[in-house]
Formats: structure tokens, C-alpha cells, sequence
């Protein structure tokens, strides 16, 4: 009998919230380049969605969702993943904590972005940063920006209230038309505060950006997008004799 020879398995920790992982797992295999099923990345998913808020537990209050996501990664690692992939930033705030303590490699979504930036050519200038309250607090990808010598700006506190995050809640509750306005909005104020391009660093973002056309995501970097690249690459690699 002929055994299939199953390539490297990618896991992805869902769940948060669950449409953006559907679009990330929509995005993972159109950054694949396939000529057949077989060619795709072959990956096992946990999307539970009954986990903790992540933003309130980076802000003060919350319950941490650290053993809910250190849960799912080990039934991914039971499942023969070999790296995670997180379908969500806020998220990435527990890095250091579920590399450490899940035992498996895990594809940061900030340096994909900046991996990304620096293929688009930009490699200088200021960037505008959308995201929950929690990823702009958590820093991580204030961080990296400035490893790689680029500056940051993120909404205002007015735009975040009446902007970003409405828009995220409107993602949640399938609001995609009132969404897509806010977004569109939350974009525009960031490039005209010289924003050289703008990092949707909430997987809910780009949902709402790309419900309807607008040119407002040609300055746009869907981190999103960027993770499943940065998946197809590290597929790619894992898939390279030694």
C-alpha cells in the first residue's frame, strides 16, 4: 500500500474572535501558491471561542486567557503541530509565556508585519498602528518597529473611541457596513497624520476594511495576510531537507 508522505503541520490557536480566524485560515491558503489541493499547508486549528477578553486582562481586571491558549497549543501539539500560528494580536501580548510554557516555535504576527513592510520597501518613515486597546498598550509592535529603525503613531483617543473600536465590536456582531465606515475613517486620520502606511494590527480590521472597495487599503498592511505569508515561508523552509 502507497503512503502519503505528510508534510510539516501547521497549528493555528483560534477562537479569537471567530470570523477573524476564518479569514485567516481564508488567507493562509490564497498566499499559497498551489496548483492542486495537495500543495496547501496542511494545518489543524483550535477555534474555541470561550476564552477570556484579551484586552482586559492587558489593561487591569480581566481574566488572564493564558491557560485557555497554553490549553489549545497543547491539543495543536497533540495533533502533530510542529508551529502555531495565532489568529490574533492582542493575543501576541502572551508570547514569551506560551513559547516558554507550550513548548512549540510560534510565528510572531508583528515581525511578519515588518518582514512585510520591508518587501513593500518601506524601511523608514512613520507607521500608523490600528489596534485594540490592549495591543496598542502591550507594545510589541511599537517595539519591533523601532528595531528597524521605523517611527509609529496609533489613533487618537477620541478616534479609538469612536472609531477603532466600534468598528471592531461591529466585526463581532457581523455589523460589516457600519464597520467598514468606521475603519475607513480610523485609516484616513492616521494618514493625515503622516502616517507612511497603516498596520491593521486587529484581525477584525481588515475585515471591515475590505467589506467594500475604498482606497484607503492601498496604505493599508493586513497583519493578518502577513502571518499567513510568513506561515507559507516558514512551510516552505520546514519543508527543506537537512
Amino acid at each position: 500500500m502507497n503512503k502519503t508522505l505528510i508534510p510539516p503541520l501547521l497549528g493555528v490557536l483560534g477562537g479569537m474572535g471567530p470570523l477573524a480566524t476564518a479569514d485567516f485560515l481564508a488567507k493562509l491558503v490564497a498566499e499559497t501558491p498551489a496548483a492542486r489541493d495537495q500543495d496547501h499547508i496542511p494545518y489543524v486549528a483550535w477555534g474555541v471561542p470561550q476564552i477570556p477578553e484579551r484586552p482586559a486582562a492587558i489593561l487591569g481586571g480581566g481574566e488572564s486567557p493564558l491557560p485557555y491558549m497554553l490549553r489549545g497549543i497543547a491539543k495543536l501539539k497533540q495533533a502533530g503541530a510542529q508551529a502555531v500560528a495565532i489568529a490574533c494580536n492582542t493575543a501576541h501580548y502572551w508570547y514569551d509565556d506560551l513559547v516558554r510554557e507550550g513548548k512549540l516555535p510560534i510565528l510572531h504576527i508583528a515581525d511578519a508585519v515588518c518582514d512585510l513592510l520591508a518587501e513593500r520597501g518601506i524601511t523608514s518613515g512613520t507607521i500608523g498602528l490600528i489596534g485594540t486597546d490592549g495591543t496598542i498598550m502591550a507594545g510589541f509592535f511599537q517595539s519591533r518597529f523601532a528595531a528597524r529603525g521605523l517611527g509609529c503613531i496609533t489613533s487618537s483617543r477620541a478616534d479609538q473611541d469612536q472609531l477603532v473600536l466600534p468598528a471592531i465590536a461591529c466585526v463581532k456582531a457581523n455589523d460589516l457596513d457600519r464597520a467598514h465606515r468606521f475603519a475607513v475613517q480610523a485609516v484616513e486620520n492616521l494618514r493625515a497624520a503622516g502616517a507612511r502606511a497603516v498596520v491593521l494590527a486587529c484581525t477584525e480590521m481588515p475585515l471591515a476594511l475590505e467589506h467594500a472597495p475604498s482606497p484607503a487599503t492601498a496604505h493599508c498592511i493586513d497583519a493578518t495576510r502577513a502571518l499567513a505569508r510568513a506561515c507559507v515561508a516558514w512551510h516552505r523552509t520546514a519543508m527543506r531537507p537537512c
